[in-house]
């Protein structure tokens, strides 16, 4: 999830991009994608039956992001990049507003970079996995998914939380743990469940989707959780503790678990 590109040079771009070449942009296919998927470009069908996993399209953006802003509400490390000192002046309703353009515009770059699953007739819950061989993206992706935006909404201190120290420190870590396998596995990077349709097993069934491929490939799948009564969940899906992660710019350290599953487990 590194971000490699500076703040002032996309800027700049940002700025310099006529409408004709956004439209361009915009148009532009998923083809340097090394890894594919069979995707429609219409929403999947969810009466029969709800409970089959679908994927994810762009027409279905808002309320993917809204299952995701749901069940992350209260996470500590989503609030680690809207409780900043630098934030104190704003409302709760102010702070879910930020919060839930953070998760649009995460959800948004999965769409057009990874894969992004769902179940439920209501999109009760929602998984974000990044492919073998797949990355965050570059300018391009940060300018169609609206990521470009976090830059001049979050304050002065969640900037650096997310684009400074949190993304390039995951990116780090993925890297360190994975070793030679780091572009080779399967990465789950959020996996939710709307409150009032957890017990259902549905996060289950999400994270099964993709295991079963990966096995069949023989490839691992790495994830960061980032709530510890969590890793209980993981480690009957095969998932097995390595380091701990540490978000250090906030008043009390933020712990993350790096989990790792081995294929075939």
């Amino acid at each position: 999830m590194s971000k490699r590109t500076t703040q002032s040079t996309k800027e700049l771009t940002l700025k310099s991009r006529s409408p004709l070449e956004m439209a361009k942009l915009n148009s532009t296919s998923q083809s340097d994608l090394e890894y594919k998927f069979e995707m429609n470009d219409t929403p999947s069908p969810i009466s029969e039956p709800e409970q089959q996993v679908r994927v994810v399209t762009m027409k279905e953006l808002a309320p993917a992001a809204l299952c995701l802003a749901q069940a992350f509400e209260h996470d500590h490390v989503a609030r680690y990049f809207l409780d900043t000192k630098d934030m104190e002046y704003c409302t709760p309703a102010q702070k879910w507003k930020l919060h839930l353009t953070i998760c649009e515009s995460i959800v948004s770059v999965y769409i057009y970079r990874g894969l992004v699953t769902t179940i439920g007739p209501n999109y009760d819950s929602v998984a974000l996995w990044m492919p073998p061989s797949a990355t965050m993206g570059d300018w391009r992706t940060e300018l169609r998914s609206g990521m470009w935006r976090l830059r001049y909404k979050l304050s002065r201190e969640g900037k650096k939380r997310l684009f400074t120290e949190f993304w390039p420190l995951l990116s780090e870590c993925k890297a360190e743990v994975m070793g030679a396998r780091d572009r080779e596995s399967w990465y789950l990077r959020y996996l939710g469940t709307k409150e009032s349709s957890r017990g259902k097993g549905y996060a289950s069934q999400l994270i099964k989707h993709v295991i079963d491929k990966a096995d069949a490939e023989n490839r691992a799948c790495y994830l960061e959780s980032s709530a510890g009564t969590n890793a209980g969940f993981y480690q009957k899906h095969g998932f097995i503790s390595m380091r701990k992660l540490n978000l250090t710019r906030g008043e009390t350290p933020i712990i993350m678990d790096i989990m790792v599953r081995e294929p075939n487990y």
